[in-house]
């Protein structure tokens, strides 16, 4: 939402109406990527820092630099507990800044962070730390996945044991500078260099299907792709549709889900497919527009109910688009489609 509109809303009113409110107060956190683990559900956020720089679209504004995580025994609770720092940038050994949007999995008693970060030369990669613990600390490996890049990594284990990790992000997440398979450096102040035109394709998230210990691609990266109503691919003009950020993948009844962020417009949508690899069928939107200039979320099963976690700025009223993370119950139809949620009750 542009800062000019935040300016003009009344946030204690707009907190009456959110049909939700933050699982955490004392930080702004973001971007939650929620696993049942043990019976408990485990939120991994990036941690919103205000910089002090003035906002823009490359997200220079948060000095994103550790990540907490959250837990909480069932959805309907309203407080989480927050464990603390379970990994700083200062320890991983190739970023330099930006921490952004993690998610976690576990194999074997293993638990694992994922998690996008700018090296030393200006170029986000993906990098995976481990612990013994799903609230870590969290020990971060040498170097970035070999063969990674841009951000938002989505790890997905599918029902015959086999984990695969989506990602990528337009705009300052510099999806778009991989087009040609190497990082284009041109244009670097500019979100929008090297973008398709709006009657092209448009960009697609990555997937890869990762290695026997989680720390590597086994496979070169393979565009995700949303097909229209027609059977085509989505076009990059279609914002209201396309792929921006914030993948995430769940299974339900058979069927694949890729949820995804359309980023400027602020929906949380959905495509529908038969293989984790897709392509998926666009089915609709799961979530309108939040407070706050972006969405990202993940979806969760509890209990035989599903559960979507996301963020809004209505803690922080709009300040830098300070974000905070909130719960709620998600319904599918007899279709399987998912009912669109507004935020905000009317």
């Amino acid at each position: 939402m542009p800062e000019d509109s935040i300016a003009h809303i009344d946030f204690d009113e707009l907190n009456r109406k959110a049909i939700s409110q933050p699982l955490v107060k004392q930080i702004y956190t973001a971007d939650p990527s929620a696993h049942v683990f043990n019976g408990k559900i485990y939120i991994y956020p990036s941690h919103d820092i205000d910089a002090g720089d003035a906002f823009d679209d490359l997200g220079s504004h948060f000095a994103m630099e550790d990540y907490h995580v959250l837990s909480i025994n069932h959805p309907a609770e309203t407080e989480a507990t927050d464990h603390g720092v379970a990994l700083h940038v200062k320890d991983v050994p190739w970023a330099e800044k930006q921490l952004w949007a993690p998610d976690a999995a576990e194999k074997d008693g293993k638990y694992y962070l994922f998690f996008p970060a700018k090296g030393y030369d200006g170029i986000f990669r993906i990098g995976v730390a481990t612990s013994t613990s799903p609230i870590g600390p969290f020990i971060a490996q040498p170097e970035a996945i070999k063969g990674s890049f841009s951000i938002d990594p989505a790890v997905f284990k599918d029902d015959d044991g086999q984990y695969y990790m989506y990602f990528g992000g337009i705009w300052g997440g510099q999806l778009q500078r991989w087009r040609k398979g190497n990082f284009n450096a041109a244009d670097a102040s500019s979100p929008f260099a090297h973008l398709p035109n709006d009657d092209e394709s448009a960009l697609c998230a990555k997937v890869a299907r990762l290695s026997d210990d989680l720390l590597a691609f086994d496979e070169t990266p393979k565009d995700v792709v949303v097909l229209d109503e027609k059977g085509l691919p989505l076009l990059q003009g279609d914002n209201d549709r396309r792929f921006f950020e914030a993948s995430w993948m769940h299974k339900y009844k058979g069927k694949y889900y890729f949820s995804y962020s359309t980023g400027d417009t602020h929906y949380l949508c959905y495509a529908m497919g038969d293989d984790p690899y897709g392509p998926f069928t666009y089915a609709g939107r799961i979530l309108n527009p939040v407070v706050g200039w972006t969405s990202h979320h993940s979806i969760c099963e509890f209990n035989g109910k599903w559960y979507l976690f996301y963020h809004d700025s209505s803690l922080s009223k709009g300040v830098t688009h300070l974000r905070s993370v909130k719960v709620t119950e998600i319904i599918y139809n007899d279709d399987g489609t998912i009912q669109t949620i507004d935020p905000y009750k009317v």
